[in-house]
């Protein structure tokens, strides 16, 4: 019998952990190849991770709530196959995953500290003589602990070493202590934040941040910090689109079984203008500037949770309005719950987000790192305007869309910039009213 490492997949460019949610398996089920495993969530998104082989769950090795690296062994299966890509794992450290976290924590330490032994990433801290499993490092990484305030952390584990347990006590004790300089008569307590004390009042909620929440801030606050973001904004006229759609969406709906919505026609109309400016199709690592083949498209939504994901349309280019339609109602749909893969979310040059769909008429997005630029959509409105003809100006009703687009200053200059907007405002009013679909 051969040993086969079920290990946690690449999730995306800037995705380097995930938190498991939930295990499908348990230890001595039969597994099938591509049979669900376990339920991940990164800041992306929510996914399940499959089994690459046929064979049974021998070993569990992280808990539900863990944070596990991307690349890490998650379980063990034990396959009739010739395919061996694990070391046998002493009998001693086979454990079951209703065992207790310290338990099952040591021996995931005692795990990865001898397959890292011989390691360049050696979960050894190189400054320290004592050693931290990834899951604790992670904890820190996450809350802000440095290696300096981890060595004051007293461990409970083999040789004293630092557990889960230790490091969550020791934040819920951080964050429970008060501030000396506050007066006893007044009812008000302290939220320890990092190097930062936020007092509030006794009568005030206090809601701690999800895991994905804290992740998709500090996604954010990334962005902000590597990019100069600038904006152009424009607005196109969509009536013609308006007008059309209204004519055949019942006749599309009829024949391919799909909505007709005004997004891929939107997506359709960035692809263009993104053949037509192809450094809006670019990457920035250090002082280089990657320009892509394909043309990616990532398309912003909202979930039910509030969280947002960014499922992307590959080759977005090359898709025709029927295929572009069925991929964004088939990435929307399976977005919302929460069944996308984890080569979904990956390798996007460029995003668009519909800032309308909450009313907005527009907005300022934030770059999705490491790309260069972000459309934002606002909300189509029935508007009051001036038209132009051969037989002189006259005011008319007319659909408006204002097309706000945030661009890396440090590789994208304002005409650049400027251009790429104004080109997907100009195949947005070049619509033929004639087209068939």
């Amino acid at each position: 019998m051969a040993k086969f490492e079920l290990k946690l997949p690449k999730m995306g460019e800037s995705v380097a952990e995930a938190t498991i949610t939930n295990w499908l398996k348990n230890v001595g089920d039969i597994i099938e190849m591509d049979e669900p495993v376990l339920e991940i969530a990164t800041d992306k998104v929510d996914s399940e991770v499959p089994s690459e082989v046929n064979g049974v769950l021998k070993e569990i090795l992280f808990h539900v709530d863990d944070v596990v690296n991307v690349g890490e062994t998650l379980a063990i299966i034990e396959t009739d196959s010739e395919y061996d890509n694990v070391e046998e794992i002493p009998e001693s450290y086979s454990k079951e995953v209703n065992e207790n976290d310290s338990q099952v924590e040591e021996i995931t330490e005692k795990l990865f500290e001898s397959a890292n032994t011989n390691s360049s990433e050696s979960s050894q801290d190189t400054s320290s003589a004592r050693f931290y499993s990834p899951l604790v490092k992670n904890i820190a990484k996450t809350e802000g602990i440095s290696s300096q305030e981890l060595e004051t952390i007293q461990g409970t584990g083999s040789e004293g070493r630092v557990t889960k347990n230790d490091i969550l006590n020791y934040l819920d004790q951080k964050s429970s202590t008060p501030s000396k300089n506050l007066s006893p008569k007044e009812p008000i307590k302290s939220i320890v934040a990092h190097d930062s004390v936020e007092a509030f009042k006794g009568e005030d909620e206090i809601i701690e941040m999800t895991r994905m929440g804290k992740l998709v801030s500090q996604h954010m606050l990334s962005s902000i910090q590597t990019s100069a973001h600038v904006q152009s904004f424009i607005e196109a006229d969509v009536t013609k689109i308006w007008n059309w759609r209204k004519q055949v969406k019942e006749d599309f709906f009829k024949r391919e079984g799909e909505n007709l919505t005004f997004t891929p026609i939107f997506m359709e109309a960035v692809a263009k203008a993104l053949r037509d400016y192809p450094m809006m199709n670019i990457s920035v690592s250090g002082d280089k500037i990657i320009k892509k083949k394909n043309i990616n498209i990532g398309m912003a939504a909202a979930l039910p949770d509030g969280n947002l994901i960014v499922p992307v349309i590959k080759n977005a280019d090359q898709l025709n309005l029927v295929g572009m339609t069925k991929t964004v109602n088939d990435l929307a749909n399976r977005s919302r719950s929460n069944q996308l893969k984890p080569d979904e979310i990956q390798e996007g040059t460029y995003t668009v987000t519909n800032v309308g769909s909450f009313g907005s008429i527009m907005g300022t997005p934030i770059i999705n790192q490491p790309q260069v630029g972000i459309i934002a959509l606002g909300a189509i409105r029935k508007v009051p305007a001036v038209i132009e003809t051969s037989e002189g100006d006259f005011i008319g009703i007319r659909y408006k869309i204002f097309l706000s687009h945030s661009y890396d200053h440090r590789v994208v200059n304002g005409a650049l910039g400027g251009m790429f907007v104004k080109a997907v405002k100009e195949y947005l009013e070049a619509w033929d009213m004639n087209r068939n679909i």
